[in-house]
């Protein structure tokens, strides 16, 4: 990335990178749940969180009945956790009308559909001087670059990657990869493969200097950030939409998913299109304390996901919160039972 200005920068070029083949990865594919294991699990959750999901399922359907947005916004940990096949699932049913999420959520949903696999070991890569440095995030690199010139979204153009063999061997050749093909071993597991090809918006919104692709050689903070930018104005748009009602659910984000909705939501009301009576529902492991979101002295007046998500917001727009208190293991597994059985 070409800089001009007085100061002195990091030359990204003398970074040592190393085949994602050869890395130490926690979550491997036979640690993803599936849709067919679900029946059979056990749910440890409390009464509270049971109830709140019962009524949230109820909510979702209904929303979906109306043609209502239905959006679900989730942080890296959902993939990590081997949930995105249900997540997958539920987006295959059109549940949901957009997915969005970090730049992390791609990323570990990026390295499963190319190696099956994801998760690295951080403190024995740190130690080494590795962490974040297999090549292959470049892929990632050259994907925004060629959609940044293509005027696209974030998730569009990972979806694209993934998806279309023009595109990814456009983007190989940024990398002078000319006689080395780019394969992905599994993307029909993909996230991001299963919005593109089912044409479901994906929004990615990202940081700089946030995500392990920022550390590479080609690494393009202008086609990243310009393709994130792109994201932001899809989300908004849809949130937009809410002013007859709807669904946001927050799962596992506590500042990034919070605080593009607040931004998005005034952006709707500013050209008259206030959200209306909606639905949110923030999933989380902490305790939820209401009463300590006016106190600044508090720890808990600067849980945004839980102060925004699950009171400010649908006290704003006339509607309702639930807060989801529980392992995402045991909560997004028993909230997709529960909406297959009212589907």
């Amino acid at each position: 990335m070409e800089y001009k200005g007085r100061y002195k920068i990091f030359d990204a070029e003398q970074i040592i990178t190393y085949p994602v083949s050869e890395r130490s990865n926690k979550v491997k594919l036979d640690d993803l749940i599936k849709p067919e294991d679900v029946d059979g699990m056990s749910f440890d959750v409390s009464d509270e969180a049971e109830e709140n999901l019962t009524l949230l399922a109820r909510e979702i359907i209904s929303a979906r009945e109306k043609n209502r947005p239905l959006v679900f916004f989730t942080g890296g940990h959902l993939v990590k956790n081997g949930l995105s096949g249900l997540l997958g699932d539920l987006i295959k049913r059109r549940l949901f009308t957009m997915i969005s999420g970090n730049a992390a959520t791609s990323i570990h949903d990026f390295e499963l559909a190319l190696i099956g696999a994801t998760s690295e070991y951080v403190p024995q890569a740190l130690e080494k001087g590795q962490f974040g440095m297999a090549y292959e995030f470049n892929y990632i690199n050259a994907a925004l670059i060629l959609g940044n010139k293509q005027s696209l979204g974030y998730g569009e153009a990972l979806g694209k990657f993934i998806c279309d063999e023009s595109f990814r061997e456009e983007a190989a050749k940024i990398l002078e990869l000319d006689n080395k093909s780019i394969e992905f071993k599994h993307p029909e597991i993909s996230i991001q493969t299963i919005c593109y090809e089912n044409n479901i918006p994906l929004t990615i919104h990202a940081g700089i200097g946030t995500d392990v692709l920022d550390q590479h050689a080609f690494f393009d903070g202008q086609a990243k950030g310009g393709c994130s930018g792109r994201d932001f104005l899809i989300y908004a748009n849809e949130i937009s939409a809410l002013d007859e009602g709807g669904v946001i659910l927050n799962v596992g984000s506590a500042v990034t998913g919070p605080e593009v909705f607040l931004k998005a939501a005034s952006m709707a009301g500013n050209i008259g299109r206030v959200p209306k009576k909606i639905i949110t529902a923030n999933f989380d492991l902490r305790p939820y304390n209401p009463e300590n979101f006016t106190d600044e002295n508090s720890v808990g007046y600067y849980y945004r996901d839980q102060k925004s998500i699950v009171t400010r917001v649908p006290q704003a727009y006339g509607g309702k919160g639930y807060y989801i208190g529980g392992n995402q293991k045991q909560t997004i597994p028993l909230l997709y039972q529960k909406l297959l059985q009212l589907l």
